[in-house]
């Protein structure tokens, strides 16, 4: 095989290996082999999910202060009404490796892949980011890179407390009236994998809240699709459109029966 130029310009003088080349039938038949293992991993990791669930709660009752665009907030404030919170603690301030222009290139990696939190909002869950650059800065960085997402200043010892304070990492927590509970921590390797949606809410305590969820009893679920909205569309408290449901059930039908039918040869 014809050895590709790198971006760079300069020819790559090792020779890659390539996978054998075989027809279609043949390609199908090793994509339903790997779907075996895949499908395997996908239920491995909903069952991980699941145990996450089941994870104890430990308090978080300091009072914690943060300085956001209208002024200070506390810890309970940040969950803007919503039972879930999760908190990014993105490296942005003087001392790190592109400042003040930038933050973090791998913190400003994570903020690039960050999905609409509109999703998220609707699954009683806010998504923030915090980091000790003042809000003057934090402003003029979120505009320059387009990002959307709330971002608060520290001010006392969150970060030491709570993991985050000399690497990044993500903390999830709970509400319950008036107390905050931590639940789940994630930080290195765990963290780039983080941005979209699913994988979110896959860190929460409450889940993705579909009905396929192994979840507690008495945890929130509804029917898995009927929820989804556009980004623009969500009306709190308003029953899924009836519409889109028929289209939903339809299209999860047909999508089961079709994988139904497929097998992988031997």
């Amino acid at each position: 095989m014809t050895t590709p130029t790198p971006s760079n310009g300069r020819v790559n003088q090792t020779a890659m290996h390539t996978p054998p080349i075989v027809t279609p039938d043949e390609w199908e038949s090793a994509r339903l082999r790997l779907l075996l293992k895949e499908k395997a991993h996908t239920r491995a990791r909903d069952a991980l999910a699941a145990e996450r669930r089941r994870m104890p709660w430990t308090p978080a009752d300091k009072e914690y202060v943060f300085e956001g665009p209208d002024g200070s907030v506390t810890l309970r404030d940040l969950f803007d009404g919503r039972r879930q919170l999760i908190v990014y603690r993105a490296f942005f301030e003087p001392g790190v490796y592109g400042w003040p222009e930038h933050a973090c290139r791998g913190c400003s990696m994570v903020a690039d892949q960050v999905a609409h939190l509109a999703h998220l909002n609707a699954r009683d869950t806010t998504l923030v980011f915090v980091s000790r650059a003042p809000q003057a800065d934090i402003a003029r960085l979120k505009a320059s890179m387009d990002w959307k997402m709330p971002w608060f200043t520290l001010t006392d010892s969150f970060d030491t407390d709570f993991g985050v304070n000399e690497w990044h990492g993500t903390n999830v927590f709970f509400r319950d009236e008036d107390r905050v509970f931590r639940t789940y921590f994630l930080n290195n390797r765990g963290d780039e994998q983080m941005g979209g949606t699913w994988n979110y809410l896959d860190i929460t305590p409450l889940g993705r809240q579909e009905a396929w969820e192994d979840s507690p009893e008495g945890y929130p679920q509804t029917p898995a699709y009927q929820w989804w909205n556009w980004h623009d569309s969500y009306v709190a408290g308003a029953p899924p459109d009836q519409k889109w449901v028929e289209v939903s059930d339809a299209g999860e039908k047909a999508f089961r029966e079709h994988c139904d039918g497929a097998k992988p040869s031997t």
